[in-house]
């Protein structure tokens, strides 16, 4: 067999073919990187819960068929025509942001991640539940050399969401810091929250959770179950931030009584129902509500580092290519410990 012919064509691809589908495996062939894109050979993609977003079609003018996955670490195969600065063989991520227009108010200003015409992986253009994947040059992400891809594909979505909300909330080493929920973002922010140096506080139902965040770095567990998180916090002198994990607006909404003087909820966790505001509380303790929406490339991998140096890791169960459909409803059904992540080499 000649070199040429050794090469290998087509890669197998993870897709849904119509909103409310299921995950087909599929053969397709391998593209090409055209102009300032770079061809990916994935090593590990994780399953987020806004790849619904795909799956159901929730996402406005989203195209058929689609192959999901924002969590992508992997290794740059080619490059296409006017790349600088990335080569074959580079270790690579792509997270939830994709790449940007450069053009509106918001790229203007610097706010990429915010771009009127942001493009995200597995919904804007084909994702990383595959073998290999095209992605544009201002998405990727550099990956250290000690830090595995399964760890490092978790970190580009979850991990940088959680990272950089705390690193943006306002609180100093000292300070009480609460983290809403330990799960899948929760478990990441509970280590971020404790290697920051805060007084790190643990909130979840019941009190099989306490030894699991304690072991993640937490001084302080509160069994929402069997407490009033409002209080409790108080007792601790207030929160200055409570980041809210959780999809519950109503769980939000129990526990915001315990911002502190100065004190700040910041969301991540993603809900239909609205947070009530207690505004007397908002007024004499100079209270607010931020949300947080991912980041940059240039952010993630500042998570990464990070991660690396503080010894952050996500804890995961590995899936490989073939069985993405039923880690995707092991993923949606709340039972994975805590993030799933594809091997599409296996």
């Amino acid at each position: 067999m000649t070199e040429q012919a050794a090469v290998k064509k087509t890669m197998r691809v993870i897709q849904v073919s119509s909103a409310g589908g299921p995950l087909e495996l599929v053969e397709r062939d391998i593209p090409e990187p055209v102009q300032g894109h770079v061809l990916i050979k994935v090593q590990a993609c994780g399953i987020c819960h806004s790849d619904a977003l795909t799956v159901d079609g929730e996402w406005p003018g989203l195209q058929y068929p689609r192959v999901p996955g924002h969590e992508v670490a992997g290794v740059i195969e080619r490059v296409g025509p006017g790349v600088e600065g990335w080569h074959s063989g580079n270790r690579v991520g792509v997270g939830w942001h994709g790449g940007h227009c450069g053009r509106c108010e918001n790229c203007r200003h610097g706010d990429f991640v915010l771009c009127a015409d942001l493009r995200v992986p597995g919904i804007s253009y084909d994702g990383g539940y595959a073998e290999y994947m095209i992605a544009p040059v201002e998405a990727l992400v550099r990956v250290p050399d000690d830090l595995a891809d399964v760890d490092a594909a978790p970190l580009l979505c979850a991990g940088l969401t959680t990272f950089n909300a705390l690193r943006n909330g306002g609180a100093r080493p000292g300070d009480v810091v609460a983290v809403l929920g330990v799960g899948g973002l929760g478990h990441l922010a509970v280590q971020f929250a404790r290697k920051m140096g805060f007084v790190t506080v643990a909130i979840d139902r019941g009190a099989r959770t306490e030894p699991l965040a304690k072991q993640l770095g937490a001084h302080h567990y509160i069994d929402a179950s069997a407490q009033d998180v409002a209080q409790v916090l108080l007792g601790l002198g207030g929160a200055r931030v409570i980041l809210a994990t959780v999809p519950s607006g109503k769980a939000m909404s129990a526990t915001i009584g315990g911002l502190g003087i100065n004190g700040k909820m910041i969301l991540v966790g993603w809900s239909q129902e609205p947070v009530e505001v207690p505004i007397p509380q908002f007024v004499m303790r100079r209270n607010s509500i931020l949300g947080w929406p991912s980041g940059t490339a240039a952010q993630s991998q500042e998570t990464l580092a990070f991660s690396l140096l503080s010894g952050v890791k996500p804890m995961i169960e590995e899936f490989p290519l073939s069985r993405a459909a039923q880690a995707y409803e092991r993923v949606m059904g709340g039972r994975v410990t805590f993030r799933a992540v594809l091997r599409p080499g296996t």
